[in-house]
């Protein structure tokens, strides 16, 4: 499953949270060679409950908006995930 999200590097503290479809995500790494990529990828893995190395970074590698692939979700997870107050 395919995810839209807008990364925050340099962030204060490290979390997620939705706005709608898209995932905001706030890393406390700064963007310098891919380590707010890699911060990013291990962030979504937690806020979605999957392995790290089921999520990859599809597109956006040197932009905030970012696609990440999430292998093994399952997209009803997902909808419960996306809920107001989840």
């Amino acid at each position: 499953m395919r995810l839209v999200v807008r990364a925050h590097p340099g962030a204060s503290r490290t979390g997620a949270d939705w706005d709608g479809a898209v995932l905001h995500v706030r890393v406390t790494a700064r963007a310098v060679e891919g380590a707010a990529n890699r911060a990013l990828i291990q962030a979504v893995a937690d806020a979605l409950g999957v392995r790290r190395s089921a999520v990859s970074l599809v597109a956006g590698k040197r932009s905030r908006e970012k696609v990440v692939e999430v292998s093994g979700l399952d997209p009803t997870s997902l909808d419960s995930l996306c809920e107001p107050g989840s």
